[in-house]
């Protein structure tokens, strides 16, 4: 610094900003709706560019909510008033019809015997016949799956070994956000995968929705959005049948893997159906046909309409020896089945037991469910319910009936409390005792 007059400080200037004009404000908005636009069209069409990749690599997401599935139960005919209507529409006095003579007795056998040389079986009639029950097995394979459940365990070495096992499954729903299969419990268990083949060729990977440890079934669910469109609509439910319709005598198709092999199909006839069988928490009808299936890996039966009316079970089987396949029919089950379809725990009271009929009655026991078997650890165990009570209520329902009782438990939830009220017989006769339980889950 030297003091001079001419001497100009620079380094005491103030450098002032250019006053911003309209114009140029609106300049820079221009470029920033440019960048803006510019970014996202390159974040839209790199978003589509990557959607086949992370669908092959992360899995697809439910593009929908599924639907809950509604099951419509079966009515049971009421044997006892078909026959009483019979009974009081018959004419009082029935004519007793003639007896043939000899003479007309063989004419009828040989009418008979040429009918049946004219119209007996020939080979297109067999070929006709099969192509009917084959017809049958074709369609129903739309509705059949592979479950594929693979377990992860170690060798006698230490080393990592993966063991698959195959089982049938049959499709129950088909929505946009699920496709809910039924199959054995045994396919679920213990296992740390689960993938679903499908009879098109495809697969995905599956999830346990929910169990019924008591009739040793399943179901799971699949996300279709994780299929082909083509094999979603290639796909179909199964469509339940009624096995209250069922009657000893009628044909039957066995289809899932009846032969140890998933998509094996056998055919024969039922030989027998026991009504009233006992079971845990009700009773149900039990279908024997001659069928020799393989009860572990899933075996499901058809009637000739192509319906569900029953899966093998080995629920029933016993010391006595039978010939075929002991079948749990579905009818009993629809509302139990609607209830692992939608998820939900079916739920558990853990008794068997059968109905104070009249004769029963006449001994001064009271009207109810007499318990033959209070399940060990079952709830009603754990309660204190007893062999030989007399179930009588359940919350403020009556019981007089297994009708009453099943259908008390199937508008139950698994976690409810409730008052169970049983009678007890002592020295003075039957006592009421009230007990209250937390409904468990089977």
């Amino acid at each position: 610094m030297t003091g001079s007059p001419n001497e100009k400080n620079f380094m005491r200037e103030t450098i002032v900003k250019p006053k911003e004009t309209k114009s140029r404000r609106a300049g820079r908005a221009f470029c920033l709706v440019l960048f803006a636009v510019i970014l996202g069209i390159i974040s839209a069409v790199s978003f589509v560019i990557s959607i086949p990749f992370a669908e092959k690599y992360l899995g697809k997401e439910t593009t929908a909510p599924s639907t809950p599935i509604t099951i419509e139960k079966d009515t049971e005919p009421d044997t006892t008033a078909v026959m009483e209507t019979m009974e009081s529409t018959a004419p009082e006095t029935q004519p007793q019809p003639e007896q043939p003579s000899e003479d007309e007795e063989e004419s009828i056998r040989r009418m008979v015997r040429e009918e049946l040389r004219q119209d007996g079986w020939t080979i297109e009639k067999v070929k006709g016949f099969n192509q009917v029950l084959t017809e049958i097995a074709k369609d129903a394979d739309k509705s059949i799956v592979t479950v594929s459940a693979v377990k992860h365990q170690k060798d006698w070495f230490d080393n990592p070994v993966e063991s698959t096992g195959e089982f049938a499954g049959v499709i129950l729903a088909v929505n946009a956000g699920e496709i809910v299969i039924l199959t054995e419990e045994h396919a679920i268990e213990d296992a740390d995968a689960l993938k679903i083949s499908f009879g098109d060729g495809a697969s995905a990977a599956a999830w346990v929705k929910q169990t019924d440890t008591v009739a040793g079934m399943a179901t799971i669910g699949v996300n279709p959005a994780e299929l082909e469109t083509t094999t979603v609509e290639w796909i179909e439910p199964m469509e339940l049948g009624n096995s209250y319709s069922v009657q000893t005598g009628d044909l039957i198709v066995a289809v899932g893997s009846p032969a140890g092999r998933v998509h094996s199909v056998k055919h024969g006839s039922v030989t027998y159906i026991a009504s009233g069988v006992q079971m845990t928490d009700g009773q149900t009808r039990v279908i024997y046909t001659d069928i020799e299936c393989n009860k572990e890996t899933g075996t499901f039966f058809l009637n000739l309409s192509g319906q569900l009316v029953g899966w093998a079970s080995a629920l029933f089987d016993t010391e006595e020896e039978t010939d075929g396949t002991l079948v749990m029919s579905i009818s009993e089950y629809k509302g139990n089945l609607q209830k692992l379809g939608n998820g939900i725990a079916i739920p558990y009271l853990g008794i068997k037991g059968q109905e104070v009929n009249e004769t029963m009655q006449e001994n001064e026991i009271p009207q109810g469910i007499y318990i033959m078997e209070s399940i060990a650890e079952g709830p009603a165990y754990q309660a204190g319910i007893q062999n030989g009570d007399i179930l009588t209520q359940i919350q403020s329902e009556q019981i007089k009936t297994i009708r009453d009782f099943q259908s008390v438990m199937e508008s139950m939830e698994s976690g409810a409390e409730i008052t169970v009220v049983i009678q007890r017989k002592g020295i003075n006769g039957y006592k009421e005792i009230e007990y209250h339980m937390t409904i468990g889950a089977r």
